[in-house]
């Protein structure tokens, strides 16, 4: 590839930095330099849950004279989509979205790490149009499943990779019937609308299930690092290398105060929620490309009630330590790649490992310059399998002008 040159592997939380007077330990990549935080507004629709929005009440019939003076009659509307059928009654306006200030970010707040080439983002990646499933293909049986890669914000670029599987129709409803769509984690952080694609998500899960199908997700690093830095704030931690806090952290890994000035209850609730790995067919769904699951539990069960358990507990040291772990990567990578996934699919089950957190074009060894030359953009054709076959990389690059990954499985190559 032109312009492309090998860089080495990112931390995996190893190397301190001295952050507003506190040691902070750095983890997976951060967004172009001088980047703050970027206002915007998400789609008014998603912010109404569905069970929030009411339907409103017909009117009384009225009553229709008759010549005996004695009968009441009752004047019947014509049926929906007749020619003379009223027009149905539009919905209560959903409340506005939040305004935010012009305020300066606070003192000391940079959003990006240094540790990593700047990539500039350039154009948004196109994704043709296609159609919706048809309605036989969906409504019998376990749908198609689908797996999406991190999306860190980016909320455009995931409704349109939606559109263009006809997961979504053009409103961003959910047009797939009993189809089967799982997220890999990594809603938040770096990208424009980390809130707007959490409120995407919950909203696609209800009308999934509404359809006979569903629409699920599993927890990445940064919704650990996003729910820490919420619960704990600058409580020094024991990092393994010195002190941090969740909040320094957050912010050199992509946190955006617009995020954290629109995260509520229910988003936090949702998130400690999430599960950490999950099997579906043949495929063994996770995040994070490492073995570190292995130390929760020998059973997905055990794994996700481990993981429940310590965000229930509350403990920052806990808490940290699993966030430092879920940040490890490349297990699959090396020529000892093929053995790692063979040890995690023995302990957890199916034929592939299916994960997200990191970029194609890192586990490539390309990336692009920093002068933000177009031919050193990096290519992303679709995901990546690797390992003799043993594993699919889903994370596309979004945030280094790559792509957002939206792949029906099962994948052959």
């Amino acid at each position: 590839m032109m312009g492309a040159r090998h860089h080495g592997a990112p931390p995996d939380l190893a190397a301190p930095t001295v952050y507003g007077g506190a040691t902070v330990v750095e983890g997976s990549m951060t967004q172009g330099a001088g980047q703050g935080p970027v206002r915007t507004e998400t789609l008014r629709d998603f912010r109404v849950p569905p069970y929030a929005q009411q339907t409103p009440v017909p009117p009384p019939e009225e009553p229709v004279a008759h010549p005996d003076p004695a009968v009441h009659v009752f004047r019947q509307e014509p049926p929906v989509g007749h020619p003379e059928a009223p027009m149905p009654l539009a919905s209560a306006p959903a409340p506005g979205v939040t305004t935010y200030s012009d305020d300066e970010p606070p003192e000391g707040y940079t959003p990006t790490a240094r540790d990593l080439p700047v990539i500039h983002r350039g154009d948004t990646v196109q994704l043709p149009t296609v159609e919706p499933l048809a309605a036989s293909e969906v409504s019998e049986g376990p749908g198609p499943l689908y797996v999406v890669g991190d999306v860190h914000g980016y909320l455009d670029e995931l409704l349109a990779a939606l559109r263009a599987q006809g997961l979504i129709d053009e409103s961003g409803h959910w047009a797939a019937g009993t189809a089967r769509l799982w997220f890999l984690g990594d809603f938040t952080d770096r990208g424009p609308d980390g809130i707007g694609v959490i409120d995407l998500v919950m909203r696609l899960s209800a009308e999934a299930a509404a359809a006979g199908g569903y629409c699920k997700a599993l927890m990445g690093n940064h919704e650990l690092l996003l729910i820490g830095a919420k619960r704990f704030a600058d409580t020094p931690v024991n990092s393994g290398a010195g002190t941090a806090t969740f909040q320094a952290a957050w912010l050199l890994n992509g946190g955006q105060k617009a995020d954290m000035d629109r995260l509520q209850d229910v988003h936090l609730q949702w998130m400690s929620r999430l599960d950490a790995i999950e099997q579906e067919d043949d495929h063994l769904l996770m995040h994070s490309d490492t073995t570190a699951y292995l130390e929760y539990g020998d059973s997905i069960e055990a794994v996700n009630d481990t993981v429940h358990a310590i965000l229930n507990r509350n403990d920052a040291d806990e808490c940290w330590d699993l966030f430092r772990k879920f940040t490890k990567r490349f297990a699959f990578r090396d020529d000892s790649g093929p053995q790692a996934a063979r040890e995690l699919l023995a302990a957890y089950g199916g034929q592939r490992v299916v994960h997200g957190h990191s970029p194609i074009p890192y586990l490539l060894g390309e990336v692009g310059t920093e002068d933000g030359e177009e031919d050193s953009r990096p290519v992303v054709e679709g995901p990546h399998v690797y390992a003799d076959g043993l594993a699919i990389a889903m994370d596309g690059g979004v945030t280094m002008a790559g792509k957002l990954l939206v792949q029906q499985l099962p994948l052959h190559g």
